[in-house]
């Protein structure tokens, strides 16, 4: 190999060292700034949450007590309810406002949750099937109309029939038989069982 072969090489080794010399000292740089940057935030002095941004942990009254949850942005209270708070009476259905099996009372009105955000029910009462009983673990009359009437066949639309029929009498403690259908025309039963849950409404409105 000539000396010009030599000289050659020797550079090109000097370049790929210095290449590699480059790159460290970048990522280094990256890794100390990143760093920097976050602690920098943590603790103060940076802008914090971006504008637009929602704090993720939240108090939730669900039944009377508050309960911290850590929900996502864009999380429903169906989701929060049965994936998070462990409430599984509440059933997830069509998941688009349609079938009812996900109604809850929020302060008092009978909610689709599937459709609601639970970032904005945050400071509000909430009330799952859970939440229906008395304070000593009794039926509410709604529930022991519904048994009955025989109202519940494959059971899967109940907890939704319920909520719905609580939140109805206590907007309209003695409905007529046409405003009690109305009321209850959210919730959809795949047993066909409307008569029986009807009848298990007027039944529970004369025990009032």
């Amino acid at each position: 190999m000539s000396d010009a072969d030599k000289n050659d090489a020797a550079g090109s080794g000097g370049i790929r060292a210095n290449r590699r010399t480059v790159i460290k000292g970048v990522i280094a740089s990256g890794a100390v700034g990143a760093a920097g940057y976050l602690a920098y935030n943590r603790y103060g002095g940076g802008l914090g949450r971006a504008k637009g941004s929602v704090e993720r942990l939240v108090t939730l009254n669900v039944n009377g007590k508050d309960r911290r949850v850590d929900v996502l942005p864009n999380e429903t209270l169906i989701h929060t309810i049965r994936y998070k708070l462990g409430l599984i009476g509440t059933k997830l259905g069509c998941d688009h406002s349609e079938c009812g099996a996900c109604t809850v009372m929020i302060d008092d009105v009978s909610t689709y949750s599937c459709s609601t955000l639970t970032h904005s029910v945050r400071g509000r009462k909430i009330t799952t099937i859970e939440g229906v009983e008395g304070p000593n673990g009794e039926l509410h009359r709604v529930q022991k109309a519904m048994i009955k009437e025989l109202g519940p066949q494959c059971g899967f639309c109940t907890s939704g029939q319920v909520v719905a029929a609580v939140a109805l009498l206590k907007a309209n403690p003695t409905p007529t038989v046409d405003e009690a259908r109305r009321g209850m025309s959210g919730n959809l039963c795949r047993c066909g069982a409307y008569d029986h849950y009807l009848k298990a409404v007027m039944t529970a409105s004369r025990e009032a």
